[in-house]
């Protein structure tokens, strides 16, 4: 799939990653790749800018956790974030509506 297929989905998608807890940055790009059966590749370079946007944002907060000599960020969700999901997911299915209904018109005409 296109890189920039997920380009205005980027929040919505790290956000859902997060949903089920805490992540750190590669696993959150594991989830998603996962989730979308290999279809979605999120890089490093993409994730961080818009893991430290939305913190700002006050959707997320992050905390250093030593995993062995290793310390890693790890990113959850907050109430402001969890709002925010819903939020994307409900543009997300009206976006894919509307899409579908152009593309694919005999679904319109049967409802």
């Amino acid at each position: 799939m296109r890189t920039d297929a997920v380009r205005g989905h980027l929040d919505g998608l790290l956000l859902a990653a997060l949903e089920a807890g805490p992540l750190h940055g590669y696993a959150i790009i594991a989830t998603v790749q996962e989730r979308s059966d290999g279809a979605l590749e999120l890089r490093k370079g993409t994730i961080y800018p818009a893991l430290n946007r939305l913190e700002r944002l006050g959707l997320l907060r992050s905390t250093w956790q030593a995993e062995g000599e290793r310390r890693r960020r790890c990113y959850e969700l907050t109430d402001a974030g969890r709002r925010a999901l819903a939020d994307e997911r409900t543009a997300w299915r009206e976006f894919t509506s509307a899409i579908g209904s152009v593309l694919d018109p005999a679904l319109r005409e049967a409802t």
